[in-house]
């Protein structure tokens, strides 16, 4: 059940019939020398930690350890119940998730790092409100996480999803592509289709920067993960409107980390550019703000 890259994925989804999530679970299982009930088991644990770490900061607000978030997701689903929002619930539940989580991880909290801890937010966001929206059952939740692990597993195999190595493409977008593909397998599209996602959201956040704010995982990262949630919902329907990418997953997986690979070190984790360069950014913490 190993596969190199999407086009050996999608082989194997067409020679066994399968979806992504299907190969998935099973390469997990055969690699970890386990049965499929454990490799669910394991899921559904993180599943578990991901919907406390996006529900509680809405009913619990917390404050960053570095003081630069906190509140935001109640914020967020407060302005969605007024009845004024202009995305429409599904995308402001996914923006308040995918904040949530980014409190509780900067604030010591437990989160799933999926596929990085400064990415954590966007897939729980995208498939919970999914989850809300459409009131599917945790076992079909379970399955998307077996999809976006996948495109996760990929990126790590033939990229990088780390900020120090690829910007914040390889991490918020990374996440973002993990969670367009499950978004698309959970309302029946198919795996060409999943991949189709994936790709679309990889051109859209090609080149995107890795520059927080002090040093800290807070600023512009919640933020960012809550945009990554909007785009990987986009690619989603825009697939399954039936519009497909002019350039395949594997090939922009490569663009993405090529690209990285040339983002100048100020522009990769370091806090030296981008929005930690700013006036704002660079007075953080020295008492001048």
């Amino acid at each position: 059940m190993d596969f190199k890259n999407g086009a050996e994925l999608l082989k194997l989804c067409r020679d066994k019939d399968a979806r992504i999530s299907d190969i998935m679970r099973w390469r997990e299982a055969e690699l970890s020398e386990t049965d499929i009930s454990e490799a669910d088991k394991r899921m559904h644990k993180a599943l578990s930690i991901m919907r406390e770490a996006a529900e509680d900061p809405i009913k619990d607000p917390r404050r960053s350890i570095g003081g630069l978030i906190g509140g935001e997701a109640k914020k967020l689903r407060d302005h969605m119940s007024s009845g004024k929002s202009l995305v429409g619930g599904l995308v402001s539940r996914a923006m308040a998730y995918a904040c949530g989580v980014l409190e509780v991880n900067a604030s010591m909290g437990l989160i799933v790092a999926a596929p990085t801890a400064g990415s954590s937010g966007v897939v729980p966001g995208v498939l919970l409100s999914i989850q809300d929206e459409y009131g599917l059952s945790d076992e079909d939740i379970t399955a998307g996480l077996f999809n976006a692990a996948a495109i996760g597993c990929l990126a790590m195999r033939n990229a990088t999803v780390a900020g120090a190595v690829g910007g914040c493409q390889a991490e918020v977008g990374v996440a973002s592509a993990m969670a367009a593909s499950a978004a698309v397998e959970l309302m029946g599209g198919q795996p060409e289709a999943s991949l189709g996602a994936a790709s679309i959201v990889l051109m859209d956040m090609l080149g995107l920067v890795c520059d927080p704010v002090g040093g800290l995982v807070e600023c512009p990262c919640q933020q960012r993960n809550a945009a990554g949630a909007s785009v990987a919902l986009t690619a989603a329907e825009m697939v399954l409107s039936g519009i497909e990418p002019f350039i395949p997953f594997d090939e922009m997986l490569s663009a993405m980390y090529q690209v990285g690979r040339k983002l100048p070190a100020e522009l990769r984790e370091t806090a030296l550019g981008g929005c930690a360069a700013t006036p704002s950014g660079s007075c953080f913490g020295c008492g001048k703000r």
